[in-house]
């Protein structure tokens, strides 16, 4: 089975490009250079004449802050190209995998957000995924909508690699502690998203909706960091000493967070019999992984 995957350079359609072959799928991975998702005459091209039988839509306009001062581009990307593949799907009779978004909520709720859960974003962003999902909906039943929450891996920018490149050059940093979320590995994502799809092409029967995927357990973005440098300890020499909590109010962005980011993944288990790892024992087999691919580098 051949899929076709776009935003091949994110962190989630890197660690897809990597497992081509993986269950016997073929992966056709385009990045932006390959395939602009925004342009509708494009995707209808390259999704009919590619000859696949799955799409999987790893693309997205992802820079939260940047957003709310470029909401027609975050729009054109995270609405209108989930759009143009759902509509170009339709037309050859395939499915669609498409990623979204914890920040389609707006984090009050008291416990975890089921996938049933009215959506209620407070940015530019998460309006912006959240009318990409509405725009999949409308335009292909045959779909799969997978949210996830705090992406990290060993491709491209992330919190990970941002504490890592600042606990080498501070002794003291400062980490929001009262926003809460389930860390997701961007490889543990990816192969979430090939079971599923070998799910569906292996005579599985088809449970076309809404899914959430994210690491088993909570945490804070401050309980993360902790996690990080104490993980991290094992393979670098680091300066930080002292990871200090500060509230939201303490480290103001251009676009609100979602106070709590915690999805209930049960739907998900209960279909795909997928359950997601503890998220700090991924986030040591990534760290492990981030290292040793450093240190081969340089020797």
């Amino acid at each position: 089975m051949r899929i076709l995957l776009t935003g091949a350079n994110g962190q989630v359609g890197w660690e897809l490009s990597n497992r081509s072959g993986h269950r016997s799928f073929e992966v056709l991975a385009l990045d932006r250079s390959d395939l602009d998702i925004t342009d509708p005459v494009s995707v209808k091209r390259e999704v009919s004449r590619s000859g696949v039988s799955l799409v999987v839509n790893a693309a997205g306009y992802t820079a939260v802050d940047e957003a709310e001062s470029k909401p027609e581009l975050a729009f054109a990307v995270n609405r209108d190209g989930p759009a143009y593949l759902a509509s170009a799907c339709e037309k050859v009779g395939i499915p669609l995998v498409h990623i979204s978004t914890d920040y389609v909520f707006d984090g009050q709720k008291q416990g975890s957000y089921l996938v049933t859960d009215p959506v209620s974003p407070l940015g530019v962003y998460g309006k912006s995924k959240a009318a990409g999902e509405v725009a999949v909906r409308e335009h292909l039943p045959e779909h799969v909508i997978l949210r996830t929450s705090w992406v990290y891996g060993v491709h491209g920018h992330n919190f990970v690699k941002t504490m890592l490149r600042l606990g080498r050059e501070r002794e003291v940093i400062h980490v929001v502690a009262d926003q809460y979320g389930c860390p997701t590995y961007a490889a543990d994502l990816a192969e979430t998203i090939l079971r599923v799809a070998a799910h569906v092409f292996e005579g599985g029967q088809a449970q076309w909706g809404t899914y959430h995927y994210c690491g088993q357990g909570v945490t804070s973005w401050h309980g993360f960091a902790e996690a990080v440098f104490r993980l991290a300890g094992d393979y670098a020499s680091l300066k930080v000493k002292r990871v200090e909590p500060i509230s939201t109010s303490e480290y103001p962005t251009a676009a609100l967070r979602p106070t709590s980011s915690i999805l209930d993944c049960s739907v998900l288990e209960n279909t795909f019999n997928i359950h997601p790892k503890p998220w700090a024992e991924s986030l040591a087999h990534m760290l492990e992984v981030l290292f040793s691919t450093e240190n081969s580098m340089t020797s």
